[in-house]
């Protein structure tokens, strides 16, 4: 992996388990506080969160990074800062007022009111949302509308940065969400990797207005060598795409489309597997059997797909190894469904046999620590509640290439 320095700084993402440099997270604020009980499962939330304690667990999430040397930046403050430049401004105002349901004049007036506000208020109303009655816009619109309702919806799910961006080597892929709930999130991502000083001149490699691609189902098994998930979120034309895109561009030399059977708490490949060494998986074993990957390769002209193979089969014949050990979560098939449902598939290597893991998930963590897995607790009670672990929490900037 080539490591591209700007302004004296890097990004890079060439595995899941190369040493972590620098990390993006979102600290949880006002959005969550936006969450009720009419529109948490519309928002993609199982529950109301306590947010003072989902802040507090969300600290001490990156004060474990920062214990293992990881710089840590956080998505609301690159926003702030993007946002002193008035293109970043007019592309954020532009993307957050699109919805038909504003009408033109609704759409004026919010368009001027968020022109007038600082960087940092705009960055803060643009993740936590407008409602209808924290306006004086006039017109037909807000008098038909209640007053509870959303003009501009929180970003709840911005917590979740893993999804709307993810580290391609020195490319970054800005994804395209598929729920209506998070479409919004990778608008303010595309503002950061535009307009932030930090990634000037960043390649990007795609874009949130291509086919569906989430980056919960984007897995660097190695050095050349991507998994993608493909159900609920990733769609079969969003796979092909990033393929083609990815080849066209050198990234990698195979992709592997791994359907998933689609259920509340798998709508991600990194729901269901994740790696924690250079030849290891963390995987729910009632679905590890049944998984599926079809290799694509690329002679430069077209696509080649290969035929169906077991998961763990294609996955080493594509990176060069004999076998990758598979760890599973927990003992029997009840255990293992209770501590996937906890996000115990869903861990965050910081190095190679090294990763963060939910406390909760007990049986994973002790089977991760009797396979040589060094595991970094960290509690998750509310941060839970939107369906997503430490992994999907974060989005490698930085990694370190794994030892050959």
């Amino acid at each position: 992996m080539t490591e591209t320095q700007q302004d004296g700084r890097a990004y890079g993402v060439d595995s899941e388990v190369g040493p972590l440099r620098t990390v993006m997270l979102h600290r949880p604020g006002n959005e969550l506080r936006r969450l009720t009980p009419r529109n948490n499962d519309k928002l993609l939330f199982d529950g109301i969160p306590w947010v003072g304690r989902a802040q507090d667990e969300h600290d001490a999430f990156a004060q474990a990074l920062r214990d293992r040397d990881v710089e840590v930046l956080y998505l609301g403050e690159l926003l702030t800062e993007a946002l002193d430049d008035p293109a970043a401004r007019a592309q954020a105002i532009t993307g957050a007022t699109e919805d038909l349901r504003l009408g033109d004049t609704l759409r004026d007036y919010l368009r001027a009111a968020l022109g007038e506000l600082d960087p940092a208020r705009l960055a803060e109303t643009l993740m936590a949302g407008i409602r209808n009655d924290e306006v004086r816009a006039g017109g037909l619109v807000t008098s038909l509308l209640a007053h509870e309702d959303f003009l501009i919806d929180p970003l709840p799910n911005l917590l979740f940065t893993r999804d709307s961006s993810v580290w391609i080597k020195d490319s970054v892929a800005v994804t395209s969400l598929a729920m209506p709930a998070r479409m919004r999130e990778t608008q303010l991502t595309e503002v950061i990797y535009t307009y932030h000083p930090r990634f000037a001149g960043a390649d990007k490699v795609y874009d949130h207005q291509l086919e569906h691609v989430e980056g919960g189902d984007v897995l660097a098994l190695g050095p050349g060598v991507l998994a993608v998930g493909v159900g609920e979120r990733t769609t079969p034309a969003g796979v092909e795409r990033l393929a083609q895109r990815v080849f066209a561009k050198d990234l990698a030399h195979t992709v592997l489309a791994v359907p998933i059977a689609q259920q509340r708490a798998t709508m991600h490949l990194d729901t269901v597997c994740t790696m924690v060494d250079t030849d290891a998986v963390l995987m729910y074993p009632n679905m590890a059997e049944q998984m599926r990957a079809l290799a694509v390769t690329t002679d430069g002209d077209q696509l080649h797909v290969a035929a169906p193979e077991p998961f763990l089969v294609a996955a080493a014949k594509a990176l060069g190894i004999d076998t990758l050990r598979r760890i599973d979560t927990g003992l029997d098939p009840v255990t293992a469904e209770r501590e996937q449902w906890d996000d115990g598939n869903n861990t965050l290597a910081v190095a190679p046999r090294v990763c963060i893991a939910y406390e909760r998930t007990v049986e994973t963590n002790a089977r991760l620590e009797e396979s040589g897995i060094e595991v970094v607790r960290i509690s998750g009670s509310e941060l839970g509640s939107g369906r997503g672990g430490p992994r999907c929490m974060s989005c490698p900037v930085l990694r370190a290439p794994t030892a050959t």
